[in-house]
C-alpha cells in the first residue's frame, strides 16, 4: 500500500550539533550546525568519508539519541520530545542488523513482528509480500546463521520492513555483499519508493549508489558540504574529468600511484584498463605527454572535487602511502610461482563449498578471487592462510607444503580480514605490541618495526586511541600495519576495503601497489568491483568453481557485446556468474 503524501518535508533537521567524548576525556564534534530536509516519496543518499556523521545522523533520526543543539523533525515529529513515536512509525536497518542466527528465516521474522506487535491478520498479508520482494520464500526454514550476506541482508530489510513502515532508514545496507545481491537489493529499494511510495534514507560507500538517487547529502567532518541532486555534484568536475592510457610497461595501478602525486590533479583510479583522472584547475595541461581523452563527469569525480575543496593540509587520510618501503623485501625472483593451488577441495559433510580449483599466484603479483556471496571465496581463503584444512588436493606457499608444514608457510604470510580482527580495548600501540609478539619479534627487533608500522601507516595521531574507536580508515590502515610486522612474503586481503570511503580505498590500494612493486605477494577479495582493476590476473568463482581466469582486460573481454561494448568489471562478473547459472538448452526445452 502507498504511504500517504505527506505535506511537508519527511525529515527537516537544522543546526544538528552532536558532540561524543573519547576515553581520552576530550570530545569529538560527530555533527556541526548539520542542515537538510529530505522530501515525501523520495530516495536519499547520506555519503561522505569515513568519521563524516552518516551514522550519527541516522541515529538522531531513529530517535535512537538525542541532538545536543538543534532541531529534528522526522514524520512531523519532534525527534527530542518524542523519540518513541517516530519509532513506532519507521523502518530502520543498521550497518549490523540484528539477525540471530541461530534462528531460521521465519523464526527471525516472527521475532520482529512479535517486538513491533504486527497481529496475525496483517502478517497473513504482508510476510507473502516480503517473501515475494525478498524472493526468500523458499528459505523459510533455513537458520539465518546458514544464509550468505547477500541473503542475510535482505532478510535484515524485511526484517526493517515487517509493519510496512513510513520512512525507511538504511545504514550501509549493501557494504559486504556482491553485486548480484546488490543489485537485488536496489531492486527492492527502487520498488519501494516508486510503487509503494516510502521515502527511503540511507547511507553508502558506493558512490554509483549515490548516483541513482534523487536527493544527495554529502557530509565531511561534521559538516554538510552539498546538498541536492547528484547532479549538483557531478557539474563539480565537468570539463576536469579524463582518461589517460598507462605508462609504457606499466600497469594502470602504477601509472595511478604516479599521478596522485601531481599537484594539478584531484583524483586517479584505474578503470577498464586505463586511468579516470580529474584536474584541479580545469585543463590538463599538465598531462598533455599522456594523450588525455575528455570524459564526462560522474557523481564521483564531483564528490573527489568537493573533498578536495574542505582538504586540510594534514587531515585524516593523509599518511605516507607513495614512501611505503620496507625493510627486508622478500627474496626470490620477480614473477616466481610463490602460490601453487592443485585440485583443492573443501566439504562440509555432504556439502563441497570448494571444488578441485586449481591456479598459482607469482610473486609481486596482485591476484583477485571474485565471486558472489557463498561461491568459496573465503573457504579458498581460509585454507591458504592455514586457518581451515583441506579435504583434498595440494596447497604450496612460498615453496612450503600448507599441510606438512603449516608453521613454516605461516610465517610467510600476512592477514587482513574481512572484519576488524584486532583488538577493540587496546590502543593502536599496544595491539602492535602484541602482534609483534605473537610474531616472534622481541627486543630491538620488535621495537624497529613498531617504529616503521607508526611511520608507514601514519598511524602517531591515534597512538593511545583504542582500536574499537577508531574511524574506519584508521582501523583499516591498522589492521595491515600488524599484518605487515614480521614482513611476510604473501599478504592475503579478504574484503580489506568493505565499508571505506573512496578516500581510505585510495590511499590503501596506493600501500598495496608499493608492497607489490617490491615483491611482495597479494591476494585480495573483494566486491568492490572497481577493484578488480587494481589486479594483475582475476579468477572469478561460483558454486566452488572457478568459472573465469586471466587479466582484467580478458574478463572484461567476455560481457563485450554489440550493445555494450565497452563493459565494466561489475558488468563482466554479472554476465560470468550469469552464463554459468543459465539452465542448459535442455533444460530451458524442458
Amino acid at each position: 500500500m502507498a504511504v500517504a503524501a505527506a505535506s511537508g518535508p519527511v525529515i527537516r533537521g537544522s543546526g544538528l550539533h552532536k558532540r561524543f567524548r573519547t576515553q581520552a576525556k576530550d570530545f569529538v564534534q560527530a555533527l556541526d550546525d548539520v542542515s537538510f530536509e529530505v522530501a515525501p516519496g523520495t530516495l536519499t543518499a547520506l555519503v561522505g568519508p569515513d568519521g563524516a556523521g552518516k551514522t550519527t545522523l541516522i541515529r538522531l533520526m531513529a530517535g535512537l539519541m538525542r541532538a545536543d543543539e538543534g532541531q529534528l523533525e522526522v514524520l512531523g515529529i519532534d525527534a527530542a520530545a518524542d523519540p518513541q513515536a517516530i519509532q513506532d512509525r519507521i523502518g530502520y536497518m543498521p550497518q549490523r542488523f540484528g539477525l540471530y542466527d541461530d534462528l531460521s528465516v521465519q523464526e527471525n521474522l516472527d521475532l520482529y513482528a512479535d517486538m513491533h506487535g504486527v497481529s496475525a491478520a496483517d502478517r497473513r498479508v504482508r510476510y507473502p509480500q516480503l517473501m515475494e520482494m525478498t524472493a526468500l520464500g523458499p528459505f523459510t526454514g533455513r537458520l539465518a546463521g546458514k544464509l550468505s550476506g547477500g541473503m542475510k541482508q535482505k532478510l535484515g530489510l524485511a526484517c526493517a520492513l515487517v509493519r510496512a513502515p513510513d520512512l525507511l532508514l538504511l545504514d550501509e545496507p549493501t557494504v559486504g555483499v556482491d553485486p548480484l545481491s546488490r543489485r537485488e537489493l536496489w531492486g527492492i529499494i527502487d520498488r519501494l519508493v516508486r510503487e509503494d511510495g516510502v521515502p527511503v534514507l540511507l547511507s553508502t560507500s558506493y558512490l554509483d549508489e549515490a548516483a541513482r538517487c534523487e536527493h544527495v547529502v554529502v557530509l565531511h567532518a561534521g559538516k554538510v558540504l552539498s546538498e541536492g541532486p547528484p547532479s549538483k555534484v557531478s557539474a563539480l568536475a565537468e570539463g576536469r574529468t579524463f582518461t589517460i592510457a598507462p605508462g609504457k610497461g606499466e600497469a594502470p595501478r602504477q601509472t595511478q600511484a604516479r599521478l596522485l602525486d601531481e599537484p594539478d590533479l584531484v583524483d586517479a583510479a584505474p578503470e577498464a584498463g586505463q586511468v579516470r583522472v580529474v584536474t584541479r584547475g580545469g585543463a590538463a595541461g599538465g598531462l598533455a605527454s599522456f594523450d588525455p581523452a575528455p570524459t564526462p563527469a560522474r557523481f564521483e569525480d564531483g564528490f573527489m572535487v568537493l573533498l578536495d575543496r574542505s582538504a586540510e593540509p594534514s587531515g585524516p587520510n593523509a599518511g605516507s602511502a607513495a614512501d611505503m618501503k620496507l625493510d627486508h623485501p622478500p627474496a626470490g625472483a620477480q614473477g616466481e610461482v610463490v602460490v601453487e593451488v592443485t585440485e583443492l577441495v573443501k566439504r562440509f559433510g555432504d556439502f563441497i563449498a570448494v571444488d578441485r580449483v586449481s591456479f598459482q599466484v607469482r610473486r609481486g603479483e596482485i591476484f583477485g578471487l571474485l565471486g558472489p556471496n557463498g561461491a568459496g571465496k573465503t573457504t579458498t581463503f581460509r585454507m591458504l592462510c592455514g586457518l581451515s584444512n583441506p579435504t583434498g588436493g595440494d596447497l604450496r606457499i612460498a615453496g612450503a607444503d600448507l599441510s606438512r608444514s603449516p608453521a613454516a608457510a605461516r610465517q610467510k604470510i600476512g592477514y587482513v580480514a574481512q572484519k576488524f580482527s584486532l583488538y577493540a580495548q587496546l590502543s593502536v600501540t599496544e595491539n602492535l605490541d602484541f602482534f609483534a609478539s605473537a610474531y616472534g619479534l622481541h627486543g630491538a627487533r620488535r621495537r624497529q618495526r613498531i617504529d616503521w608500522a607508526m611511520a608507514q601507516f601514519d598511524l602517531g595521531p591515534v597512538a593511545g586511541q583504542l582500536g574499537g574507536q577508531l574511524p574506519g580508515g584508521y582501523k583499516q590502515r591498522l589492521a595491515t600495519a600488524a599484518a605487515l610486522l614480521h614482513e611476510p612474503d604473501i599478504l592475503f586481503l579478504d574484503e580489506a576495503t568493505s565499508g571505506a570511503d573512496p578516500l581510505a580505498r585510495r590511499e590503501f590500494w596506493r600501500r598495496i601497489t608499493a608492497l607489490a612493486g617490491q615483491g611482495v605477494t597479494v591476494i585480495v577479495t573483494t566486491h568492490f568491483m572497481v577493484e578488480a582493476e587494481y589486479c594483475d590476473r582475476i579468477a572469478i568463482l561460483d558454486s566452488g568453481h572457478v568459472l573465469a581466469e586471466g587479466a582484467p582486460a580478458e574478463i572484461r573481454a567476455k560481457a563485450v557485446t554489440a550493445a555494450n561494448p565497452h563493459p565494466t568489471m561489475e558488468d563482466a562478473f554479472i554476465a560470468v556468474i550469469e552464463a554459468a547459472r543459465a539452465p542448459a538448452p535442455q533444460e530451458r526445452a524442458a
